[in-house]
């Protein structure tokens, strides 16, 4: 059995959602959300979630923690902002030895539905359906982080890994 730690990547909400992976079973562990203040400096937000981060890798001690690849879509200072505090959760990964994969939301989308396309409310929920939850997961982030940790269940299991288990389409 594998516990996988997804995460959606944020400065402001940080999701992230854990499961217990055992070949085509997943368990449903936890899941919430790492929020800083608004208005307050990057610096001490990025430390906020930088030592959130090693909590939550010291709680529920996985074994591999799937994240969003960094997509820039129209807005690119909030991707700046989205690839700092991705970077502190890099570090605390790597700090903590755990190994990391990432995924692009068309993987993930791809994992959950079946199709690369789904919309918001699709991808919530399948995970709750996947995951046997009683409502979607919210917020928002902690589904998508839930999202990510099904999907590395998935591809981790497939021809699609080398040797060491590490997933050919990540940069990490």
């Amino acid at each position: 059995m594998a516990v996988i730690l997804g995460i959606d990547p944020g400065v402001a909400t940080v999701g992230f959602g854990v499961v217990e992976s055992a070949g085509v079973r997943n368990r449903f562990v936890n899941c919430g959300a790492i929020t800083t203040p608004a208005h307050t400096a990057l610096s001490s937000r990025l430390a906020q979630i930088y030592h959130d981060m090693l909590e939550l890798i010291d709680t529920f001690r996985p074994d591999a923690i799937a994240i969003e690849e960094l997509f820039f879509n129209t807005n690119i200072t909030t991707g700046i902002a989205v690839a700092h505090g991705r970077g502190v959760i890099v570090l605390a990964g790597h700090e903590r030895n755990v190994p990391m994969y990432e995924y692009t939301p068309l993987q993930v989308k791809q994992a959950i539905t079946g199709y690369g396309r789904a919309d918001k409310k699709q991808m919530m929920e399948m995970v709750r359906r996947l995951l046997d939850l009683k409502a979607p997961a919210r917020p928002d982030d902690a589904s998508d982080a839930l999202a990510l940790a099904i999907c590395h269940a998935r591809f981790s299991g497939s021809l699609l890994t080398f040797e060491g288990g590490r997933n050919e389409c990540s940069t990490i």
